[in-house]
């Protein structure tokens, strides 16, 4: 998967986020419909698309969409 599938494929998480504020640079969590629930949704795509897990805290480390995507890379 390239950045920009996981972009799209992160942004599908969203159900009242206009698509196109999601960006590789998009900070996700100042997102108004960040949460706990799309926090675990990212979770299980992670394991669906990558077969890696991550967890609360590697979510919390991360800052952008890429800073997630380069992380979920490197396990």
């Amino acid at each position: 998967m390239t950045l920009d599938e996981f972009v799209t494929a992160f942004a599908e998480e969203f159900d009242e986020t206009p698509a196109e504020q999601f960006k590789a640079d998009t900070v996700y969590k100042e997102l108004d419909e960040w949460g706990s629930l799309t926090a675990l949704s990212i979770v299980a795509l992670t394991m669906e698309n990558f077969g890696k897990k991550i967890t609360g805290a590697d979510l919390r480390a991360c800052n952008t969409i890429e800073d997630l995507f380069n992380l979920i890379q490197t396990k």
